[in-house]
């Protein structure tokens, strides 16, 4: 399984990264939205994309908003992981595109749960 890591935060990266390893995923980080575009452009659509809504560039909304209006995208699942906990910010996150949405601070099980929401067998 591949993963992609998107945020601007250097640590978050780190620890999202750590997370996914562990569970058994081969991890991709990127700082921003475009430079996860170019990710993905040089290699294969992850299986799981783990992004954050604020950042410089382009942020985790536009870049969902790219990634969903591609066809090959369809089976990547998208969590958006982000400081945003107004219900409005949610709502956009998933009509946007995102298969779920985890609110930081969180835990490693609020991502494991997530993941066997989305039928991730871990």
């Amino acid at each position: 399984m591949r993963g992609l890591v998107i945020d601007d935060s250097r640590t978050m990266r780190m620890i999202l990264g750590r997370m996914l390893k562990e569970l058994g995923f081969e991890v991709v980080g990127a700082a921003d939205g475009q430079a996860a575009l170019d990710a993905i452009d040089s290699g294969a659509m992850p299986d799981l994309i783990l992004v954050d809504w604020n950042m410089p560039v382009m942020t985790g909304i536009d870049f969902i908003k790219v990634v969903r209006a591609e066809p090959y995208s369809s089976p990547a699942k998208i969590v958006m992981v982000t400081t945003e906990t107004e219900i409005p910010r949610v709502v956009t996150a998933l009509e946007a595109g995102a298969d779920e949405y985890v609110m930081k601070p969180f835990t490693k099980e609020a991502i494991l749960e997530k993941l066997q929401l989305l039928g991730f067998e871990i």
